[in-house]
């Protein structure tokens, strides 16, 4: 009797979920590198795009290997339907405008990463989006910032780059209370140890650039959610405006979906260990990681993810400070990205989070103190010690 894949342990969706064999019976998945489709005759090609026959039409609609990458995303999420697109900030992009109308308002964490706060008090405003920022760990902001055409909620948890956590659950019951959608990055948590779906979101977008494709190579970004929104709000802005990705690309984020769970959870182990090692270092005036005790909302990390990520965030008091333990780093990689197999650190205030306006960083709490490292699948000991090495220099 065949299996449904949706039984499957997530170890073995993300290695089987989506894949469709040729008739050459190859073990890899394909790549089709193709643009288009041709068809038996003038009736047939009227009928594909009818859709009264299945089958692909142009790859910037949809692709067989981009179709298997989201399948097999979705599987893991948890999802009904899945759309793949050129890279995180589309589908953040993407996501948004597809719910979104001129006279709506829209709700956000005051603590995002710096492109989606652009975009947010920015982009959507010219084309007449209302948006309010809150503090995203306070319920009681949540509900006081709701009104009558409050149509989306958008949270990143944990919030890049210092790692604050919403609680989900909480903050979805009082959007859909108000008739709002609730929009979740979930790319610092990674679908590993994180369904925002299962908590009551309604649309969960990734940067797959990030943990999926987990080394460095290509671009790539995700949204999902149930099969009847995704169609309604983000079909014709797909077809029409073209974020398409790239066949390619996807074909590698689906190769990097086989290890993902392998690779994060390594991470998250060394991050761990790291994140004790950076705490108590006589240096660091504070440290953000979700799974230690001393951060501010370590109980809605728990109740919410099964594991806590790869990413810390620490302070060292000054940019100078900062700049001196970067410059320091001899092992890890002085880097913006993040979720990557080598282990890399950034200062926030003057790269990521750069277009964010002084006073926005500082009502976050970044100062320019702050470092963020995405821990890598080094060995430990040697992360330690270059830590360390760079830590006593600062």
């Amino acid at each position: 009797m065949a299996q449904d894949p949706k039984d499957w342990k997530p170890a073995t969706k993300l290695i089987r979920g989506g894949a469709m064999r040729s008739g050459f019976g190859e073990t890899a998945e394909p790549i089709y590198l193709t643009q288009s489709f041709v068809y038996e005759s003038a009736a047939a090609a009227d009928r594909r795009f009818s859709g009264e026959d299945p089958g692909f039409v142009y790859s910037r609609y949809a692709n067989p290997t981009t179709q298997m990458f989201e399948e097999r995303l979705a599987l893991l999420e948890g999802a009904e339907y899945c759309r793949a697109v050129a890279s995180g900030m589309a589908a953040v992009h993407v996501a948004l405008t597809g719910l979104l109308k001129a006279g709506d308002h829209l709700v956000a964490g005051r603590a995002l990463f710096g492109s989606c706060n652009w975009i947010v008090s920015q982009w959507l405003p010219r084309f007449g989006v209302e948006t309010t920022f809150v503090d995203a760990t306070g319920l009681k902001a949540w509900e006081a910032a709701m009104r009558p055409n409050t149509k989306v909620v958008l949270l990143e948890s944990p919030a890049n780059p210092l790692l604050e956590v919403t609680d989900i659950a909480a903050v979805c019951k009082i959007a859909h209370a108000a008739g709002a959608k609730v929009v979740v990055d979930n790319v610092f948590a990674t679908p590993i140890f994180q369904q925002p779906l299962v908590l009551g979101a309604d649309i969960v977008v990734y940067s797959a650039t990030k943990h999926i494709d987990g080394q460095g190579r290509v671009l790539g970004g995700a949204i999902l959610g149930a099969k009847d929104l995704m169609e309604e709000s983000y079909r014709d802005i797909l077809r029409h405006t073209g974020p398409a990705i790239s066949p390619f690309n996807a074909w590698v984020l689906l190769k990097g979906l086989e290890t993902l769970d392998l690779r994060v959870r390594r991470q998250t182990e060394t991050a761990a260990v790291l994140a004790d090692l950076i705490g108590d270092h006589p240096k660091v005036k504070s440290v953000r990681y979700p799974g230690r005790a001393d951060h501010p909302q370590s109980e809605v990390a728990r109740a919410q993810m099964s594991g806590f990520g790869n990413l810390i965030a620490f302070d060292l008091g000054s940019r100078e400070a900062a700049w001196r333990f970067l410059d320091r780093l001899n092992l890890v990689d002085i880097s913006n990205n993040l979720g990557d197999a080598k282990s890399m650190a950034t200062h926030p205030s003057t790269t990521t989070h750069r277009a964010m306006p002084e006073e926005k960083r500082l009502e976050i709490g970044l100062t320019e103190g702050f470092v963020r490292m995405s821990v890598g699948l080094e060995d430990i000991a040697d992360l330690s010690r270059d830590v360390t090495g760079a830590l006593d220099d600062a």
